[in-house]
């Protein structure tokens, strides 16, 4: 791993996408139970905010990316308010990265490839849970999860309509990295005019 003294302005990458697969590429490779959760914050039109933590299923320059059911509550809020923040929080490594930027559907095809790449189980399970909704209890929950498993015996199970990827679009990166005596090391990537700009926080 990279020695924690080197991080600075003279040695970030200049692209933040590639700064962030080099924490990354090093934060998967150190053993981390469920190394791929991110925390993320979403607001409602009204600015009543909440946050939880999902799973980063792949990013690319064009953005991060992570499914849902679109009728949840991270779903409502952002069909009203199509902006998100992220946080990776890396204890082990003295590190975090924070993401902000707007966020879109991805495309239906999309949703449906990866919801074949996932197990059957997981599949059914999609179809049962309408995500934030309130249930009489856990026993309600079980039969659904039956129903569509005896619905979809022997043949491959649909994905529900409701149920599909957003992709969070980044305008602007932080990453942290833990210093002696609480001066910590803060560069924030901005994006201006399709150029991104580089700064220092104090920490």
């Amino acid at each position: 791993m990279t020695n924690i003294n080197d991080f600075s302005e003279a040695t970030v990458d200049p692209n933040p996408f590639i700064q962030f697969e080099k924490w990354y590429g090093e934060h998967l490779e150190s053993g981390t139970e469920i190394p791929d959760s991110v925390t993320i914050a979403t607001a409602a039109s009204d600015g009543h905010v909440s946050a939880r933590t999902v799973l980063l299923k792949y990013y690319d320059e064009s953005g991060f990316v992570f499914y849902t059911n679109y009728s949840s509550r991270k779903g409502s809020q952002l069909a009203s308010n199509p902006r998100a923040a992220l946080l990776f929080y890396w204890p082990e490594a003295g590190r975090q990265v924070r993401i902000e930027g707007i966020v879109e559907k991805i495309p239906d095809e999309e949703s449906v490839a990866y919801f074949y790449t996932r197990p059957r189980e997981s599949q059914l399970s999609a179809c049962a849970s309408i995500q934030s909704s309130v249930i009489p209890d856990k026993e309600h929950l079980n039969a659904l999860y039956n129903y569509y498993k005896d619905k979809y015996s022997g043949r491959e199970v649909e994905k529900p309509h409701e149920w599909g990827g957003f992709r969070i679009i980044p305008e602007w990166f932080e990453f942290w990295q833990n210093g002696e005596f609480r001066l910590h090391d803060r560069l924030t990537f901005t994006l201006k005019k399709n150029d991104w700009f580089l700064e220092r926080l104090a920490p």
